[in-house]
């Protein structure tokens, strides 16, 4: 078992790193302030292969692994997780399409999300229906050569700037197996958008409910057959667990980095804050819980790379542990800052409204403590 990471993907750490200190971390909190949707910086990012990691080859995509996925996004997050999270986003859907898609379909958008040319949003959750993904109601009806949406989705992060939706519709009876996925264009007639919502964190990517009304699509934008759409967005959804566990720790380590340096910076008393040894304790149980979340999150990107038969448990157990505790981290960092980490001049305040998303999205973490149960209880998994 060799933990160390080869060269080739301590490059590619390396150029996500460089990426972010050059494209990200300057802007990063006007975007927040201002609500920016940086269109602009995808394409940059596309040039460097950020927007299709995984997705694969036939349209474009550089087909990585996860664990080559989670090297870059944690780049990315340690100076905004906002942004990154988005990013996340659109390379699961790009995957999808890229690996189910019609080969018309992966000929009509897989240059353009490759490239960043074009943005994808993921469109599962409804009003009705967030961690019971198995009860949608939004409609697709098979008419001759196309299929008819009808419904609504909720919560869809770059919904209304995106270019292209993966959406999953019910075609059949109730019940999972009754789940289809579709590409649908994001100005197809009879889409509108709502409101974008005003959110605590993640601002800098817009979140909008979608509405379907008698939105008809050819029928060969159908991903796979019939009925295979909730086996997608599960599938979509443990890799989603491992993306957003990792833009947590990304932050965190964004958050512990600026209270180390502010520590050995920091006078009180005489001396710097770094020579207090309960702060020094407070720093080391912070990295402490970074590095146990860093190698949960890459054993459970290990196990999607492998298809091993436990890899959903592992999902939902890093971005469980991976959220919570990297969320306290960042509380940790602010706290360290004093009255300093409530200002917006400091990134530490952004960083807490950014990573609380993360124990909600994707399954809540409660969520999270079913999926694991089920697997140790109903099905005996022997996980160790």
């Amino acid at each position: 078992m060799d933990f160390r990471l080869s060269d080739e993907q301590e490059a590619f750490a390396k150029a996500a790193r460089e990426f972010a200190l050059g494209e990200l971390a300057p802007q990063a909190a006007r975007w927040d302030a201002e609500s920016i949707f940086p269109r602009a910086v995808f394409e940059r990012a596309g040039e460097l292969g950020f927007c299709a990691i995984y997705a694969p080859e036939s349209i474009g995509g550089l087909g990585l692994p996860r664990l080559d996925a989670t090297l870059v996004f944690e780049e990315m997050a340690a100076h905004d997780p906002s942004t990154t999270a988005f990013l996340t986003i659109h390379n699961m859907a790009a995957w999808m399409i890229g690996s189910w898609g019609t080969e018309s379909v992966r000929e009509t958008w897989g240059p353009g999300l490759v490239s960043g040319q074009q943005l994808a949003s993921y469109c599962l959750t409804e009003p009705g229906s967030g961690s019971d993904a198995g009860s949608l109601s939004t409609r697709a009806d098979k008419r001759a050569n196309s299929y008819v949406l009808n419904g609504a989705k909720a919560f869809i992060s770059g919904a209304g700037d995106t270019d292209v939706l993966v959406v999953m519709a019910r075609t059949g009876g109730p019940g999972s197996n009754g789940i289809s996925a579709f590409v649908v264009p994001a100005t197809t007639p009879g889409i509108t958008y709502g409101r974008k919502e005003d959110k605590m964190g993640w601002n800098s990517q817009s979140t909008r409910s979608v509405t379907f009304v008698n939105a008809e699509i050819p029928e060969q934008n159908l991903l796979g057959s019939e009925g295979e759409g909730f086996k997608f967005a599960m599938k979509g959804l443990d890799g989603g667990r491992v993306n957003i566990a990792t833009c947590s720790v990304g932050a965190a380590q964004g958050a512990y980095e600026a209270a180390r340096l502010y520590l050995s910076e920091r006078k009180q008393f005489g001396k710097p804050l770094a020579s207090f040894q309960a702060l020094q304790f407070k720093l080391a149980d912070m990295l402490t819980s970074i590095v146990a979340s860093r190698q949960m999150v890459r054993l459970a990107a290990a196990k999607l790379d492998q298809g091993d038969p436990q890899a959903s448990t592992y999902c939902a157990m890093a971005k469980r542990l991976a959220t919570d505790l990297c969320f306290q981290v960042c509380l940790d960092a602010q706290q360290i800052h004093g009255g300093y980490g409530y200002l917006k001049d400091y990134p530490l305040e952004r960083l807490v409204r950014d990573t609380r998303v993360h124990q909600i999205l994707e399954g809540t973490n409660e969520i999270m403590r079913v999926i694991i149960a089920r697997q140790l209880i109903e099905k005996g998994a022997d996980i160790r």
